[in-house]
């Protein structure tokens, strides 16, 4: 050290690279290969496209076997929007229309104790369903949870 100032050591950043003049730019040589797919994987394929999805009531009127049972569960509400007035307050809840079939109509209920009241006003509700033109035997079954 003459003087007070010391000289600046060389280091590899302030090295040339081996082309002379300028240091050597790296990135340019691990971007490349990174810009394609590597050969080694498939060529992209396209995939079919999803369809739209089709409304129920839609995909309902379009099946024959469909548009028959939308038809009967309507006739089933009906039919339980007839006995309402005749049930109970609290029963309503608990009651749900069932199946309706060439047998008769079924009820489904929560409990064995909605079934057993029901079974007492099961005269009752049949005559209202005659009384709209809608006869057949009633059944109450216990809705599985």
């Amino acid at each position: 050290m003459q003087g007070g100032f010391a000289r600046p050591r060389k280091t590899a950043q302030f090295s040339s690279g081996p082309l002379g003049g300028r240091p050597r730019d790296r990135t340019a040589d691990y971007t490349a290969p990174m810009s394609s797919a590597p050969r080694y994987l498939a060529p992209k394929t396209l995939r079919a496209s999803v369809p739209d999805p089709m409304p129920m009531a839609q995909a309902l009127r379009a099946h024959e076997g469909l548009v028959r049972l939308g038809e009967r569960l309507e006739a089933s509400r009906r039919r339980l929007r007839v006995i309402t007035p005749a049930l109970p307050g609290n029963l309503i809840a608990s009651v749900q229309p069932g199946p309706l079939d060439e047998e008769g109509w079924s009820l489904l209920v929560a409990n064995a104790a909605v079934a057993a009241k029901l079974r007492h006003l099961l005269p009752r509700l049949e005559a209202l369903l005659a009384q709209a033109g809608l006869p057949g035997r009633i059944r109450i079954k216990l809705a599985q949870k």
